[in-house]
């Protein structure tokens, strides 16, 4: 028995460690193959970053949501890191059945250690084991998060997991019952069962079940090894190694996931000028060679643990994009091309093969048809031979998403998927203007008008005339912004749009109850370009942003040829779009527009808590409040809105079953607002029924888009009768809700009641 246990552990072994080595040697390669990114963009802060790593992993900060997942995650994981040592154990037990490692093999913290954790990582996975059977596709379909995973390779790891974890619990018995361990003593607390079995049998019987358990050990790790050797691409086993330099290289080294700002468009890890762009810049992506490498570590990190795919709106709707399919193919098409493209395979700006055909010689048949495939196209294509593998992601799986970022925000190991979505689109848009039709309309209307809608400019201000106050403009009532505390940006929804419309009044009556001094732009001001830059058409986004950060500069006084700079503190904007809000915020300063920008929900509380503005009037009801993403997943702000509704009289608030980080999209980011739904249910649809389940009488919300998706579906469930939505049900925006309880309840509109504050507010 022992000659038979050592031959099989040194063969596989020397199997094992061959293959690994090579599997560890071809990914690095493959990576290689990535783009670069912009110089110290993903190695900035290596002290922070190293402690966002151990924060992450030790604390399981983003498995930990997921309630009794991430604690028995958490001791798998650590299991798998720490217990090597009992895998040394064994290759010496093979030799001498009561071997044990020196200085801490018989320490008494150790062997317990190994106890706990040993018993902690065989339930704990068969916690793991449990929670996926109990969620199979065949069992859930669609809600199913396992929905599209390779389910072999996942039971494959599970299972040796156990074994493994088995395994070292009976060596763990054979090794008290070899040493004629007497008593229930520490070193032997959870194995002591498995002593007492073994006790009585011969040493004989003892030695060789110790050489077999320990060949069990070591050839089911090393079989685990040659497998995952074998398959590169086996996210499920490869994210225990990738997942720490992916979390490491994440765009923020504090820790932040990569939402907010969209990253700057580069080719060849440089930003791309677009004033002057260089001959041979790369617009976007249109092969999977284009990516960066943090994009192929990217693709090759992702665990199929499907916690995107379970939040992603697009999914949950019946539309074919699954952010974690999307990664999967992304990936699996990647380590398919890599020969082909280590090779030196790849096609020039004419679309010529780059190699010779000496070169491409040895490379396997499957990848050069991989090669063929293009990035974005429908699945299947056909040729002269017939129907054949199309497009590695189908349009429709593209355009789907509404970039709302709850894709990023669950998943463990950091991947961007915004990110990689929107470099996919910049190409389709900027290159082969391939996009829905009906997004056409909207880019047009940015070009020649300066907003969505392609109204005139003079519409800007119109609302001003529908207020009963004076709301001061730059440029005509005020010089400059330094005579004011706020620049109040209106945006384009809430100049243009009927029902933000009512919103932009709110707000700024309420600012002018409360005595803040504002003033609005002119109307020349343009769309901040948010829906233009997540469409992908980054150069307009660049036009509108540079025309809109040089307005501003001028508008706060600021003249960088003159020398005369402003500090930031001192540009505060205000604004009542999340998307606004967002793009002011976090992306223009890629512009050169650095500016202090809050959202009004952050305002009125801020007035609200100072006592400028006090809720005195009751608005009766039950209400629910609508978290709009870009001003929640991408701006961290789910706290005012909420505030502000507890502050008013007579209001029931009951939280939906999703909200805060995990909110439902209404549907309209990522341009979505301009674009038809033609697969699945309406995505406003589902977060409205969801409202419609708590049977309110007011669903808020803080965004405009939100508002109009939200109304637009209200309704047409009105419309619609059957009970769905009742006639008194309202979708306001908290600013109305605010200013409804604030104002006297006298009937004539004045505001005699309302504290109006006599005192300058302090910066937000």
């Amino acid at each position: 028995m022992q000659l038979a246990a050592i031959i099989v552990s040194l063969v596989l072994t020397a199997v094992g460690v061959a293959l690994i080595a090579r599997a560890v040697t071809q990914l690095y390669r493959h990576f290689r193959l990535g783009q670069p990114v912009p110089a110290g963009s993903r190695t900035d802060h290596p002290g922070q970053r190293t402690a966002t790593l151990a924060r992450e992993f030790l604390g399981h900060t983003r498995m930990n949501r997921w309630g009794i997942v991430g604690v028995a995650h958490w001791f798998v994981a650590i299991g798998f890191l720490t217990l090597p040592p009992t895998l040394a154990t064994a290759y010496g037990q093979l030799f001498k059945a009561d071997w044990t490692l020196p200085i801490i093999g018989g320490w008494l913290p150790f062997q317990m250690y190994v106890e706990f954790i040993g018993l902690m990582t065989v339930l704990g996975i068969l916690v793991l084991i449990a929670i996926r059977l109990l969620n199979l596709p065949s069992r859930a379909g669609r809600k199913s998060r396992f929905t599209g995973s390779k389910a072999w390779q996942a039971y494959f790891v599970e299972y040796v997991i156990l074994t493994i974890g088995a395994a070292i619990l009976v060596l763990r018995g054979l090794e008290g019952a070899v040493q004629h361990v007497s008593g229930y003593g520490a070193a032997h607390f959870v194995s002591y069962p498995l002593v007492t079995a073994f006790d009585g049998l011969s040493t004989g019987t003892l030695q060789n079940l110790v050489y077999l358990f320990a060949m069990i050990k070591i050839g089911v790790s090393l079989i685990w090894m040659i497998v995952v050797a074998l398959n590169t691409n086996m996210g499920v086993a490869w994210h225990r190694f990738l997942g720490f330099p992916n979390i490491w290289f994440k765009r923020n080294a504090d820790g932040e996931v990569a939402l907010g700002a969209l990253q700057p468009m580069t080719s060849n890890g440089r930003p791309i000028d677009f004033e002057d762009p260089g001959e041979d810049d790369q617009f976007g992506v249109s092969q999977v060679e284009h990516f960066s490498w943090k994009g192929l570590l990217d693709f090759s990190t992702c665990t199929e643990c499907g916690r995107c795919q379970s939040q992603c709106p697009a999914w949950n709707t019946g539309k074919p994009l699954s952010p974690k399919l999307l990664i999967m193919s992304l990936r699996d098409h990647a380590h398919a091309k890599a020969p082909y493209l280590l090779a030196g395979g790849g096609k020039d700006e004419s679309g010529e093969e780059k190699a010779s055909a000496e070169q491409l010689a040895g490379v396997p048949a499957a990848a050069l048809a991989e090669a063929e495939r293009p990035l974005v196209g429908t699945a299947l294509a056909v040729s002269d031979g017939g129907f054949t593998a199309g497009g590695v992601i189908d349009p429709d799986v593209l355009w789907s998403c509404t970039t709302c970022g709850a894709c990023v925000e669950q998943c463990p190991v950091d991947i961007e998927h915004i990110d990689h979505i929107i470099d996919m689109r910049r190409y389709q848009v900027m290159i082969e203007s391939s996009f829905p039709s009906e997004a056409g309309t909207m880019l047009k209307n940015l070009e020649r008008k300066g907003n969505p809608w392609g109204l005139a400019k003079k519409q800007r201000l119109a609302w001003t005339k529908e207020v009963d106050f004076e709301v001061p403009v730059v440029g005509k009532d005020v010089e400059d912004l330094s005579e004011v505390d706020y620049l109040y940006w209106v945006g384009c929804a809430g100049a243009l749009e009927d029902r933000a419309k009512k919103t932009t009044k709110a707000f700024a009556e309420l600012l002018h109850i409360a005595g803040v001094k504002f003033a609005i732009m002119g109307g020349d001001e343009a769309c901040t370009g948010d829906s233009a830059r997540r469409l992908g058409n980054e150069f307009l986004f660049q036009q509108l942003g540079q025309q809109n950060v040089e307005m501003l500069n001028a508008a706060f006084g600021e003249d960088a040829e003159e020398g005369v700079l402003v500090e930031k503190s001192k540009k505060r904007i205000v604004a009542t779009c999340p998307h606004c809000f967002n793009t002011i915020a976090n992306e223009y300063p890629q512009l050169g527009g650095e500016f202090e920008v809050i959202h009004h929900t952050q305002l009125l509380q801020h007035l609200v808590d100072e006592g400028r503005l006090v809720p005195v009037t009751p608005v009766e009801g039950l209400i629910t409040y609508h978290d709009p993403c870009y001003l929640g997943r991408h701006n961290k702000v789910y706290t005012p809105p909420r505030e502000i509704i507890a502050k008013v009289p007579g209001l029931r608030n009951e939280e939906m079953h999703r909200h805060k980080e995990r909110g439902f999209c209404c549907g309209a980011g990522g341009a979505r607002m301009w674009m038809e739904e033609r697969i699945g249910k309406r995505v406003n649809d589902d977060r409205v029924d969801e409202a419609l389940s708590l049977n309110p009488d007011i669903i808020s919300t803080a965004c405009p888009f939100c508002l109009v998706m939200l109304t637009d579906s209200v309704n047409g469930k009105k419309a619609d009768g059957g009970g769905q939505a009742k006639e008194s049900l309202q979708v306001v925006d908290v600013a109305q809700l605010l200013l409804e309880s604030v104002k006297s309840d006298t009937g004539d509109g004045d505001s005699g009641d309302a504290a109006v504050g006599a005192t300058e507010p302090e910066p937000v």
